[in-house]
């Protein structure tokens, strides 16, 4: 596997930006995104008032994102916030517990469906580099922790290779419960920026009115600064 550099590692979050936000600066040129255009065909074949396919369309891009939300909080109740976001590679820890029981890296596989459902709102010549963007960058970064976590853990994290998907879950867990116990509240805290993402999405949805996706998309990095805000008065109040 392609391993991604220290460099992008270390500066993942601004890759992950420049992935996801790139992309919309296309609909200068094409201002009808992907969603509208499968509402058109969905109104089309059934047929129904385009406003109700509005809602359909972008009501499964909504659920998605709740889905990849979900899934990355379970994760990153299993993690420490600190990790979850920090800049280096953490090796001296295995987690084999809850979400990490059916896929190898539960916080990326949440990434790759971000990517899908932020992709309705693309036009066409921005949707690919999303897509196929993401996934591609997400595998680049695993194949760096995975390295460094072999390198680190050996034998035993190599037999956790063996057992659990890398990114696209089991059904069923693979390998058997642990002791560890997650900590929900961090995992929210850990979220709370991409919650504010699926917050706005579903508005959308709801609304069909684009200021409040964008209003997600703002309101995210002060969601996320009074979760850690709370997350740091809970910790001081419980020591």
């Amino acid at each position: 596997m392609i391993r991604a550099t220290d460099f992008e590692f270390r500066n993942r979050v601004w890759f992950f930006a420049l992935i996801f936000g790139l992309p919309f600066f296309s609909l200068i040129v094409d201002h009808t995104p992907i969603g509208s255009r499968l509402a058109d065909w969905l109104a089309a074949a059934v047929p129904m008032e385009e406003i109700y396919a509005l809602h359909i369309v972008f009501g499964v891009a909504a659920l998605i994102m709740f889905f990849a939300v979900l899934i990355r909080i379970w994760g990153s109740a299993y993690l420490r916030k600190e990790v979850v976001h920090d800049h280096t590679v953490h090796s001296e820890i295995l987690h084999a517990d809850g979400p990490y029981r059916y896929v190898r890296n539960p916080l990326y596989l949440g990434n790759v469906l971000m990517a899908w459902a932020m992709s309705f709102f693309l036009p066409v010549i921005g949707w690919p580099i999303v897509v196929i963007g993401i996934p591609f960058f997400c595998y680049r970064l695993i194949g760096r922790e995975e390295a460094a976590l072999a390198a680190e853990q050996g034998e035993s994290y190599r037999a956790f290779m063996k057992a659990v998907p890398r990114l696209w879950p089991s059904i069923r867990a693979c390998i058997p419960a642990g002791q560890s116990k997650p900590d929900w509240i961090s995992g929210l805290a850990a979220e709370a920026f991409f919650m504010s993402f699926a917050f706005g999405i579903t508005a959308f949805a709801i609304f069909i009115d684009p200021r409040w996706f964008y209003a997600g998309l703002v309101a995210s990095p002060l969601l996320s600064w009074l979760a850690d805000l709370a997350t740091r008065k809970h910790r001081k109040a419980s020591s």
